[in-house]
């Protein structure tokens, strides 16, 4: 049926966003002769070397779009030869500035209150929240004066509810559950942490550092892509947990490193990945032999 469409219709090209679409789709748009079929890829989880993988990308998809260099090079980490890299373009998602700014948050602000720790994502392993709750206490034995408020719900809630518990760090963290407005919840929070194992793209990370927040994170997957260390914020070896305490202290400790880091970040994300910039040149990418 997919075969029969693509012909009636002269498809010159079909993305597919889903590994399962490539199966299917990718396939019917091969038999169709569909000169462009395109792969856009979003996570840096590495292509397995497979029998079935290296048919489909040796014989059917012959363009990747990928969100970032990170998930660029996992189309090949696992086999070098699987795919040409010349055929694979990176173009960052991105997001629309001008609306970032009607801003409430539900976080009680007070001016000479402890410092905000704010972290937003599902609660999942590959978000790694639990990391956190070390993190916290090496920053309690250090006397900093904090508070932590994770937003997010999933599977690993239960769990960390019980941590905290078990810790008694009731006082310093705050679940908030599930975020509807996740820019309001990012507005009032001083520092962004964000302690995923991996992202394809942090969308987060651009939010956060739109609103002038010094970001600590990881340096992994895209992080370096979006938060460039020491400029934005601090990336540190995954699962350190001194490295990631001593870069959350410095900034507890230096308002004009946290201010001097927001307004670099909120510059640098907005030349970089602005919304609108970024479909012009999807725009472009999937009609430039098209006259």
């Amino acid at each position: 049926s997919l075969k029969k469409l693509f012909l009636s219709e002269g498809i010159v090209a079909v993305v597919m966003n889903l590994s399962r679409d490539v199966k299917l789709a990718g396939l019917a748009a091969k038999w169709a002769h569909v000169p462009r079929i395109i792969y856009r890829r979003g996570s840096d989880i590495p292509i397995r070397n497979t029998p079935l993988n290296r048919f489909l990308f040796k014989r059917v998809v012959n363009e990747i779009l990928a969100n970032s260099r990170a998930t660029r090079d996992s189309v090949l980490a696992k086999n070098k030869e699987l795919f040409p890299k010349s055929s694979i373009k990176i173009i960052y998602n991105g997001l629309y500035f001008n609306n970032l700014y009607s801003i409430k948050s539900t976080i009680t602000q007070k001016d000479d209150g402890p410092i905000k720790l704010i972290t937003l994502g599902r609660l999942e392993a590959q978000k790694n929240q639990l990391f956190l709750i070390e993190v916290v206490r090496e920053l309690l034995e250090r006397k900093c004066r904090f508070e932590l408020h994770i937003g997010g719900e999933g599977r690993l809630r239960n769990e960390l509810e019980q941590a905290i518990e078990e810790y008694g760090l009731e006082r310093v963290i705050t679940m908030h559950g599930f975020i509807k407005e996740p820019l309001n919840f990012l507005s009032l929070g001083d520092i962004f942490l964000l302690p995923s194992l991996w992202e394809g793209f942090g969308y987060v990370l651009i939010e956060a550092a739109s609103l002038e927040k010094p970001i600590v994170a990881f340096d992994t997957s895209s992080n370096p892509e979006i938060v460039p260390n020491g400029h934005a914020g601090f990336l540190t070896p995954p699962n350190d947990v001194k490295a990631f305490a001593d870069a959350i202290e410095l900034l507890i400790k230096d308002p004009e490193v946290r201010s001097r880091f927001g307004m670099f970040g909120k510059e640098y994300v907005t030349q970089h990945f602005d919304l609108k910039k970024n479909l012009l040149e999807i725009e472009s990418y999937l009609t430039y032999d098209l006259g």
